[in-house]
């Protein structure tokens, strides 16, 4: 089926009415958008076939979705590793990484040589708000997801790609494309760009606010969290 897209302006007055109509927390939010990334990973690839997982996470809640993300992986049955070499201010980061600790899972402080160990990435460390330049260490990453043999899964956008014009004419991200995105409630605009396998995930919404927004509830089964969808529309 194919999905209309949103802009960075439309997700963001839709982040901000689930965090105030919606009446959900910023820790609900991002606990259901790392569950839909750890049942991607379920889809794409059992742990018995691909245990070692890379979660490259940045400072904000793109990161804290990855952080979630390598909690229900672990419980999967799945290995992750995290790279995590910013970590954002807001308390509720604190929480995500000291359950992680917890659990036992294990952080790293150098992507390349985990890049080279691991079965998939993912890659949680820039969201539909970022915006500017990419610095170190997440810039050196970056270059190294563009080169890499490993397949990718992309958090809501790639990280680098502008969120609504897709990847960049030349430099930084020019060359990188992740092998699958799993946008965050709807597509958003760079996907219409994107060749990958594609899934949405994150079931915050229902029809009434899909409405109001100008996106499509695509069609999950059961108590799935993530459903494939073939390619996205144009936005109306």
């Amino acid at each position: 089926m194919s999905l209309r897209t949103i802009s960075s302006a439309t997700a963001l007055a839709l982040d901000q009415h689930l965090l105030s109509t919606g009446s959900f927390s910023l820790d609900q939010l991002i606990e259901l958008a790392g569950l839909s990334i750890a049942q991607c990973m379920t889809l794409l690839s059992p742990p018995s076939k691909s245990p070692h997982i890379l979660i490259a996470c940045g400072p904000g809640n793109n990161g804290g979705d990855g952080l979630v993300a390598a909690r229900h992986l672990h419980h999967f049955g799945y290995r992750p590793i995290v790279f995590y070499p910013k970590p954002g201010s807001k308390e509720v980061y604190g929480r995500l990484r000291a359950q992680l600790d917890f659990l036992g899972v294990p952080f790293t402080d150098d992507f390349e040589v985990e890049l080279g160990r691991c079965d998939w990435v993912v890659d949680a460390i820039f969201g539909f708000s970022f915006s500017g330049p990419v610095r170190d260490p997440f810039g050196s990453v970056i270059a190294l997801l563009a080169e890499t043999t490993k397949p990718v899964l992309a958090v809501d956008v790639p990280s680098s790609w502008h969120v609504d014009l897709g990847p960049p004419a030349d430099g930084l991200g020019a060359a990188y494309s992740p092998d699958v995105v799993v946008s965050l409630t709807a597509p958003k605009e760079c996907m219409r760009a994107f060749k990958g396998r594609q899934f949405v995930g994150g079931r915050f919404v229902g029809q009434q606010v899909a409405d109001m927004f100008g996106f499509d509830v695509p069609p999950f089964k059961g108590c799935d969290q993530v459903v494939e969808v073939v390619a996205v529309g144009e936005r109306l």
